[in-house]
C-alpha cells in the first residue's frame, strides 16, 4: 500500500484506472507543537474512479485496489499520490478521502488514526474535466450539487477542506491542502470510513458506513 502512484491495482491485479491525470498534495501540520510539519505520519488516501466507483467496494470491483495508498510524511510534513480525477456520484461533492495514522507501523489499525477527512476539489477544475470524453455521466450529478448542501462540507462551505487546483486538461491537474490536526482534542472527524473505505491492511470494507463529518472550526482534531 506504500506507494505514490495509486493508479493501478497490485498483487494479483494490474488494472489501471483511466482518467485525467492529478496529483494530489498534502501537507500536515502538528498543531499542538505550534503549527510544524507533522513528519513521519502516514497518510492514508482513497477515491472513486472515473465512473464513480470504489475499488474493493463497488460491485465488479472487490478484487482491485486501485486509486488507494499510503505515503510517509517526509520532513515538511509533505505526501503526494499520483492519481487521476475523479467523478462526481449522486448526492456527493467531488471529493478525495484521507486518514491520517501516528507512523508506519499503525497503518493496519483504524483505531490508531488521528483524524479521517475529505478533500474537496475545486468547482472550476470539475467544470473543465467533466466536459472531457468519459466524464460524461458526472455532468448532470455536479450540476445538481452544491458545497452548502453537502452532507461533508456543508457545515463550513468546505472553507477549511477546499482543496486549491491547478493544471489543464492536457497535461493534468495538481490539486494541494494543508491539513492542521489538533492531537489534542478527541477524533471527531467521522466514524470508520464510508464512501468506499477499507483498512490500508486490505480488510472487508463497509457496507455503506456514515461518511466522515469534516473538520470543526479551529482545524481538524485528533
Amino acid at each position: 500500500m506504500i506507494r505514490q502512484d495509486i493508479t493501478s491495482s497490485f498483487g494479483t491485479s494490474t488494472t489501471k484506472a483511466e482518467g485525467i491525470p492529478m496529483t494530489l498534495t498534502l501537507i500536515v501540520l502538528d498543531m499542538v507543537n505550534g503549527g510544524t510539519p507533522f513528519a513521519g505520519v502516514a497518510v492514508y488516501v482513497w477515491q472513486c474512479d472515473r465512473d464513480g466507483n470504489y475499488s474493493m467496494y463497488s460491485s465488479g470491483l472487490e478484487d482491485e485496489n486501485y486509486l488507494r495508498g499510503v505515503q510517509i510524511a517526509d520532513a515538511d510534513g509533505k505526501v503526494t499520490f499520483t492519481s487521476i480525477y475523479p467523478a462526481c456520484y449522486s448526492g456527493r461533492w467531488p471529493h478525495v478521502h484521507f486518514e491520517v495514522y501516528p507512523d508506519q507501523n499503525s497503518i493496519s489499525d483504524a483505531d490508531q488514526r488521528l483524524t479521517t477527512s475529505q478533500v474537496a476539489l475545486p468547482k472550476n477544475v470539475c467544470d473543465a474535466v467533466y466536459a472531457t470524453t468519459g466524464y460524461q455521466a458526472s455532468i448532470d450529478k455536479f450540476a445538481r450539487l452544491t458545497l452548502a448542501t453537502d452532507n461533508v462540507f456543508g457545515d463550513d462551505g468546505g472553507v477549511r477542506q477546499m482543496g486549491a487546483g491547478s493544471g489543464d486538461v492536457t497535461s493534468g491537474y495538481q490539486v494541494s491542502l494543508t491539513v492542521p490536526i489538533d492531537t489534542s482534542t478527541e477524533p471527531t472527524g467521522g466514524n470508520a470510513p464510508g464512501d468506499g473505505g477499507a483498512p490500508p491492511s486490505g480488510g472487508t470494507p463497509p457496507g455503506g458506513g456514515t461518511p466522515p463529518s469534516g473538520a470543526p472550526n479551529g482545524g481538524i482534531p485528533g
